[in-house]
C-alpha cells in the first residue's frame, strides 16, 4: 500500500482539512500520515476560530514521518504563516520529498481569509517551485495573479502565469464558474480540459481539499499527473453527488460513497 501524507490544517467538523484528506486516502486504497499546522474550530456554517501550531511541532512531525516512513506523495492543504511555509519547505528539500500536491488555500467556502495576506508571496515563493501539482481555485487564482478570472479563456491565462512561477503542473479549479463544471489543467506546454457534470447542491463543504487529496493519491498509486487529475475529478464528482445533509449550512462530501455502495448501505 502507498503512504500519502497530508500537511494542512484539522476541522473539527471533518469535513474539510486534515481529516478529509484522511478519508480521501483511505478511500482510493492508501495510507493516510498526517502533519497538523492549524487547529480551526468550525462547523457547515463557516470557521469560527483558528489557531497556528508553532514551527517546532510542525518540523518535528514531518521529520519523524520522513525519519521512519516511506511517503509516495504529499498533499500540502492549509498554511497560514510565512515562518511555517518556510519551515515546511526546509523539510521536504532535507527530505527529498517527492509527488507535492500543493493547495493553496486562501479563503474558506464561507469567504474567511485563511492565509496572511503577508505569507502569499512567502507560499508562491518557496512552496510552487517544490509542487509537481498546484490546484487553485478562481478566488485562489486571481490572487496569484492579481487578475480577473471569469472564463475558460481567463482560466488558461491563469495557468501560463502560474506555471511561470515553478510548479509542474497547475490545475485551475472552474467549480465557481458560470455553466460547465470545468477544470483547466496545464504541464507548462499543453492545455488539457477536465470536464463534469455540475451538481445541484449546497454540501460541498471540503471539495478542494478532497479533490487534491484525490489527485495525490492517485499519484502515489501510479498514475500521471492527467489521468490522476482526470480520476480525482471523478472522484470528488462522485463524492459531492453522494454529499450528506448535515447541519445548518454546507455540508460534507461522502468520501465513502464508493465503498458504501459496494456494501450495499443507504444512509
Amino acid at each position: 500500500m502507498k503512504q500519502v501524507l497530508t500537511i494542512a490544517g484539522s476541522d473539527s467538523c471533518g469535513g474539510a482539512g486534515i481529516q478529509a484528506d484522511l478519508k480521501t486516502f483511505s478511500a482510493l486504497g492508501t495510507y493516510g500520515l498526517s502533519v497538523v499546522t492549524a487547529v480551526t474550530a468550525q462547523n457547515t456554517l463557516g470557521v469560527h476560530d483558528v489557531r497556528e501550531l508553532d514551527a517546532d511541532i510542525v518540523r518535528a512531525q514531518i521529520d519523524c514521518i520522513f525519519d521512519d516512513i516511506e511517503v509516495h506523495a504529499v498533499k500540502i492543504g492549509m498554511v497560514s504563516d510565512a515562518e511555517l511555509i518556510d519551515t515546511i519547505a526546509a523539510c521536504l528539500v532535507k527530505h527529498g520529498a517527492k509527488n507535492i500536491v500543493l493547495d493553496p488555500v486562501m479563503v474558506s467556502t464561507s469567504g474567511r481569509p485563511l492565509l496572511e495576506p503577508e505569507s502569499t508571496q512567502e507560499l508562491i515563493k518557496v512552496l510552487f517551485p517544490l509542487a509537481r501539482v498546484v490546484t487553485p481555485n478562481l478566488s485562489e487564482a486571481e490572487v496569484i495573479t492579481g487578475e480577473k478570472v471569469e472564463t475558460v479563456a481567463g482560466m488558461e491565462e491563469a495557468a501560463r502565469q502560474i506555471s511561470t512561477l515553478g510548479p509542474g503542473n497547475v490545475v485551475v479549479k472552474g467549480g465557481h464558474l458560470a455553466g460547465e463544471a470545468i477544470d483547466v489543467l496545464y504541464d507548462g506546454t499543453r492545455f488539457e480540459y477536465i470536464r463534469g457534470t455540475r451538481i445541484d447542491t449546497k454540501n460541498t463543504h471540503g471539495t478542494g481539499c478532497t479533490f487534491s487529496s484525490a489527485i495525490a493519491a492517485f499519484i502515489a498509486r501510479g498514475c500521471d499527473v492527467p489521468a490522476a487529475v482526470r480520476q480525482a475529478k471523478e472522484y470528488i464528482s462522485g463524492a459531492i453527488e453522494n454529499s450528506l445533509e448535515m447541519g445548518h449550512g454546507s455540508g460534507p462530501t461522502h468520501h465513502f460513497y464508493e465503498l458504501y455502495q459496494q456494501a450495499g448501505k443507504v444512509f
